[in-house]
């Protein structure tokens, strides 16, 4: 029995559905989660950042029009700004995040995900 994997998908997104579909070959059901209507909450966004080794900005998609709209691009804000503003604006969270055994990465190539399955 494999261990569960969640992929945080938007169904518009391209590499998102590839992504899904990649699970799909490779034999394992995901848990699917639209980040769009159910964003992630601080503790969930804190431990992707922490399995991706990245910090906010980093999983932030800085041309999504919320990122100059909210001001995101400010140096001055904190950590923990950053995140609470990927839950208000979950469109800048970059996608797709796959999850397996307390690792994550992002789906950019979807075969980037073959990794962690």
């Amino acid at each position: 029995m494999t261990d569960k994997v969640t992929i945080y998908f938007n169904p518009k997104c391209s590499k998102c559905r590839l992504s899904l579909e990649l699970i799909d070959q490779q034999g394992q059901q995901a848990e699917v989660i639209e980040y769009l209507n159910t964003p992630p909450d601080v503790a969930t966004l804190e431990s992707i950042l922490d399995m991706l080794g990245l910090e906010p900005r980093e999983l932030m998609r800085k041309h999504e029009k919320e990122y100059a709209e909210a001001g995101l691009d400010n140096p001055g804000l904190s950590r923990a700004e950053l995140i609470q503003a990927m839950i208000e604006y979950p469109r800048v969270i970059e996608r797709p995040v796959v999850v397996k055994n307390g690792k994550a990465t992002i789906g950019r190539p979807p075969e980037k995900i073959l990794d962690i399955l």
